[in-house]
């Protein structure tokens, strides 16, 4: 019973100590920053008729969620900054594209016209997404 009472010391430590990494990962009741306001515009530009919307790649995606028009000619620019996880991984299964990024660098994707709803990219492990919805 001795022997016993150190590994039972031990495992509590370690659920105590687990439990404590995946709690202290949530910083509160903050609101998510990672979705562009409703009616937000921050990361869409419209040139020359064209949208073009912004996405940042570097420890998933930023904004998860957009909202851009639906019916005009748009364009994806993905942008990427000393990104080495898997979100430099990207696939939009929609569109046929799957590409592996520049660690550094932006890449652009001519999503043509999109029609309404939503158009989702992810990495390639599955863990990173985002999702811009056409209205």
């Amino acid at each position: 019973m001795k022997n016993k009472i150190p590994l039972i010391i031990i495992a509590i430590a370690l659920v105590i100590g687990i439990g404590l990494i995946f709690i202290g990962g949530t910083k509160g009741n903050k609101t998510n920053t990672n979705i562009a306001p409703a009616g937000s515009t921050q990361n869409i530009e419209v040139k020359n008729g064209i949208q073009y919307i912004t996405i940042n790649a570097k420890g998933g995606y930023s904004p998860r969620i957009t909202t851009a028009k639906a019916g005009i000619p748009t364009k994806l620019i993905v942008k990427t900054n000393g990104t080495f996880d898997c979100s430099a991984s990207l696939r939009i299964g929609s569109v046929g594209f799957q590409k592996v990024l520049q660690n550094t660098g932006e890449e652009t994707i001519d999503l043509g016209t999109p029609k309404t709803g939503p158009l989702q990219g992810v990495c390639g492990m599955g863990m990173y997404n985002f999702v811009v919805n056409f209205e």
